[in-house]
C-alpha cells in the first residue's frame, strides 16, 4: 500500500512538473508571452499615436484649440505644404517654443516617423485643391517689409478686432499681439502663418479676411514687419537706465 502511495505521488509530481514547464516555458527570459506585442518607440508608425504623444500638448487633441497654431487648418496645410511640415517637425524653430523632434537634431523621432506625421496631417486634415486660383501670399516672405506701411495696413485690415495699436479692443477677448512676452515666444514666420491662414477655431479669418480685396504678399509682409518691430531685445528683463 505504501509503495502504491509513493508511486501515485511520484506520478502526480511528474505530471505537475510537465504542466508547469509547458505553461511557463514561453515566459522565460527571451521568450515573449502570448499577449500583444509591445513596439519599441522607434517602431511606432501610427499617425494618431505619434500625434497624440508628440504634438497634441501644444497643437490640440485634434489639431486645433491648442496654444500653438492649428495644424488641422486646411488653409495652413495648403500654404505650408508637406515638405515644410516635415522640416519644421524635424528641426523645430530655434529660440522659440517649437522643439526639434528629429533624432539628428536632439529629438526622439526617426525620419520615417516625422514623415508619417507630416503626411498624416495632409491626409487627414488637408483639402486638395482648396486654394486653386486663390493666389494666397507665399508661406515664406520673399519681399522686404516696411514698418510704416505695415502700421497703416494693420489699421485697415486688423484694427477692427485687435485695436489700432494691436493691444486688443475693449469688449472683446482678444489680447495684445504686440505684448513683449507673446512676441518673445513666437517667430515672424509663425505670425505670418497666422495672418495668412487665420485661426478658424477662434474665429480669426485668413488673408482673405472680410475685406473686399484680400491681402497681397507685400501687405502681409509689411504687417508682419510692423508687428515684429514691437519686440524688445530682452523681454521681461530689467531695462538699462539711460542718463
Amino acid at each position: 500500500m505504501r509503495i502504491r502511495i509513493r508511486q501515485v505521488t511520484f506520478l502526480q509530481s511528474a505530471l505537475l512538473g510537465i504542466c508547469f514547464y509547458t505553461l511557463g516555458c514561453g515566459l522565460t527570459s527571451g521568450h515573449p508571452g502570448s499577449g500583444p506585442e509591445v513596439l519599441r518607440p522607434e517602431q511606432v508608425l501610427d499617425f494618431a499615436t505619434l500625434y497624440k504623444t508628440n504634438c497634441a500638448g501644444c497643437h490640440g487633441a485634434n489639431g486645433s484649440h491648442g496654444a500653438a497654431i492649428s495644424l488641422s487648418n486646411p488653409v495652413y496645410l495648403a500654404v505650408a505644404g508637406e515638405e515644410t511640415l516635415k522640416n519644421i517637425t524635424a528641426k523645430g524653430v530655434p529660440g522659440k517654443l517649437m522643439p526639434a523632434f528629429a533624432k539628428g537634431a536632439g529629438g526622439t523621432l526617426t525620419d520615417q516617423q516625422i514623415a508619417v506625421l507630416a503626411h498624416g496631417m495632409i491626409q487627414f486634415w488637408g483639402k486638395p485643391d482648396l486654394l486653386t486660383n486663390q493666389n494666397p501670399p507665399p508661406y515664406r516672405a520673399v519681399l522686404p517689409g516696411d514698418v510704416a506701411r505695415g502700421q497703416q495696413q494693420f489699421v485697415v485690415s486688423c484694427a477692427s478686432c485687435h485695436g489700432e495699436g494691436g493691444t486688443g479692443k475693449d469688449g472683446t477677448k482678444i489680447g495684445s499681439i504686440v505684448d513683449e512676452s507673446y512676441l518673445a515666444l513666437v517667430s515672424d514666420q509663425a505670425i505670418r502663418s497666422i495672418v495668412i491662414a487665420g485661426i478658424p477655431d477662434q474665429g480669426m479669418p485668413d488673408w482673405r479676411s472680410d475685406l473686399t480685396v484680400p491681402l497681397t504678399d507685400q501687405q502681409t509682409t509689411d504687417i508682419i514687419t510692423w508687428i515684429a518691430s514691437k519686440r524688445t531685445a530682452n523681454p521681461r528683463q530689467p531695462y538699462p537706465v539711460h542718463p
